[in-house]
């Protein structure tokens, strides 16, 4: 078991995943870098809705592995990815989240400040 320590912290917090429920879509410079029908949306607090893709349904060949990490105590470490000769730093992904947030291990989200994000 890997529980994590922010709800034990501060059980009041909620984070709500579920399958979004419409197609979703990313393009960068107008390009189509993810689509998918089967996107996790996830919702914590006051903060935007953000969606989590298969990897299957990215085009992961656009991406490459970054150095830069992060932690986050109710979802775990993150991973980053950087698009090749673009943004850096552009996605992110909970390889090995904690127990709670299960639903987006392995799926990779964006930065919409990076990419355009619509649902179709």
């Amino acid at each position: 078991m890997n529980p994590a320590p922010g709800f034990k912290k501060r059980p009041d917090s909620r984070i709500v995943t579920k399958p979004a429920a419409r197609r979703v879509q990313v393009t960068l410079n107008g390009a189509v870098v993810a689509d998918t029908k089967h996107a996790i949306r996830l919702e914590e607090g006051t903060y935007p809705a953000v969606y989590y893709f298969p990897r299957s349904d990215v085009k992961m060949d656009l991406l490459e592995r970054s150095q830069h990490k992060t932690h986050c105590p109710f979802k775990g470490d993150a991973s980053y990815f950087s698009f090749r000769n673009g943004a850096r730093d552009a996605i992110w992904s909970y390889e090995t989240p904690y127990d709670e947030m299960q639903s987006i291990a392995g799926l990779v989200a964006f930065y919409p400040d990076k990419v355009e994000i619509k649902e179709l």
